[in-house]
């Protein structure tokens, strides 16, 4: 792959909470001059300002209930689909599921295009629960006790290892150390996928 050809790639990103997953985005994003798609900020903006879909999104996490994947699909499908992302992006949120995979394969395939990496941020639960404690305190979210926060980690390995089992088959997985600060995790990130040659837009890979 010529820097050309990788200034737009496609890619996704998995961390566990805590793992700093969301500044990564921006960064790799921003490096990459694609768009960062988090479906949970998709889902934001349109409850924010009333949208159609907002009030969809809205009565459904108000009743207590999980967005359905026909409506999560429809709007990755919708968004992926748009100018600036054609050429590339950066998902954050999604796939989440199996079926979700399934589901990305059919929406980049009407393009005729394909990941070309997954970012995973990997990150010993401990030292994330002691980060995310010492959050919760200078913060003064007293509800984010211990017990919270490893169940948020165990339900994140659950929902994700089937997802990324089936990336890894496909050797897309790019494998980074999470902790460190921002700038020694985004150098890491950017060797690993140079690796690969994923070069970030206006380099050339050698």
């Amino acid at each position: 792959m010529s820097g050309a050809e990788t200034a737009g790639a496609r890619l996704l990103i998995v961390g566990p909470p805590g793992a700093g997953k969301g500044t990564q985005a921006k960064l790799i994003a921003s490096s990459f001059a694609v768009p960062a798609i988090s479906t949970g900020d998709i889902f934001r903006d349109n409850i924010k300002n009333g949208t159609e879909l907002g009030q969809q999104v809205q009565s459904i996490v108000s009743s207590g209930g999980y967005v359905p994947d026909t409506l999560t699909n429809e709007i990755v499908r919708d968004r992926l689909h748009q100018d600036d992302a054609i050429d590339g992006f950066l998902l954050d949120g999604y796939p989440r599921t199996t079926e979700q995979v399934a589901e990305l394969d059919r929406i980049l395939g009407e393009t005729g295009t394909s990941l070309d990496a997954v970012v995973l941020l990997v990150a010993d639960t401990d030292e994330v629960v002691a980060r995310l404690l010492k959050r919760a305190v200078e913060q003064g979210r007293e509800d984010d006790t211990e017990d919270v926060i490893r169940h948020r980690q165990d339900v994140y390995h659950e929902q994700t290892e089937p997802v990324i089992a089936l990336y890894r088959e496909r050797g897309l997985v790019a494998e980074v150390d999470g902790l460190g600060g921002v700038d020694e995790v985004g150098s890491r990130v950017t060797q690993a996928l140079a690796e690969r040659g994923i070069e970030p837009a206006g380099v050339d890979a050698v």
